[in-house]
């Protein structure tokens, strides 16, 4: 396709979004106005579901196959920039050398890893109770493992990131939320239907499929942006270019 063919491909396409999105605006409530349809609704089904955050009733509820979009698009990034820094014929790998990190550094490291693990365990936990959720959680807990890279070196941080491990539980993660949805269908339900016993307001066991699908969401952001963070780490510190390593060998 030529680079004229491209643009007149991405006008036409512009052109049609931009006319459902005005199409769609003008159906909107008048800027500033008491009336707020979809929050009242989304507040009446949360509390309906027995979902105390509103957003996790929006997210794993109302609009769960939205979600599960949202997910897949994660679980292809890291997918395809798995594939992308994989380890070319080119370049060759070389074991990273021990880091010099300060003292105060390293105990600040230490100390913050085990408690924002805790933090990112609650914060998915409890996504359905409280602001966060899945998406909050998983970021904070991958940021939490990567604190060992911080404190220490590299090596450090391999010793706790199994990359086979964390690749299987990647895809795990990501099929659970869809087989949720097929469990739905098979007990009669529309997919992704919230079925379950919704339980009692305001405890951790309440809002039916809510803590599955946002446990499901959490494993796999934070699996995911672990595996990323790793291709790029290992790109940037262990592979090198044949002629650099025979330079540094001299």
């Amino acid at each position: 396709m030529t680079a004229r063919a491209r643009l007149l491909l991405l006008l036409a396409a512009a052109a049609v979004i931009a006319a459902f999105f005005a199409a769609a605006c003008t159906e909107l409530p008048p800027f500033g106005t008491a009336s707020h349809p979809y929050g009242e609704r989304a507040v009446a089904a949360a509390l309906a579901h027995r979902t105390a955050n509103v957003v996790s009733s929006v997210n794993f509820d109302i609009r769960a196959f939205d979600t599960l979009g949202e997910e897949s698009m994660l679980f292809g990034t890291v997918l395809g920039a798995t594939l992308l820094l994989r380890r070319a014929r080119d370049e060759r790998h070389h074991r990273a050398e021990a880091g010099r990190v300060l003292p105060t550094t390293r105990l600040f490291g230490s100390l913050l890893l085990p408690v924002t693990l805790v933090v990112g365990v609650y914060i998915v936990a409890h996504g359905q109770l409280s602001p966060g959720g899945g998406f909050q959680g998983g970021v904070v807990l991958a940021t939490a493992l990567h604190l060992a890279y911080v404190a220490a070196d590299h090596r450090a941080l391999r010793r706790l990131r199994p990359l086979t491990v964390l690749d299987v539980t990647d895809c795990a993660a990501a099929a659970s939320f869809t087989l949720v949805g097929l469990a739905t269908l098979a007990a009669g339900g529309a997919f992704l239907q919230n079925m379950l016993p919704l339980g009692t307001f305001n405890r951790i066991t309440s809002g039916g499929t809510v803590p599955l699908l946002n446990a499901a969401v959490g494993v796999e952001v934070a699996t995911g942006l672990i595996v990323l963070i790793a291709h790029f780490l290992d790109q940037a510190v262990e592979l090198t270019d044949p002629e650099e390593h025979r330079k540094e060998r001299q």
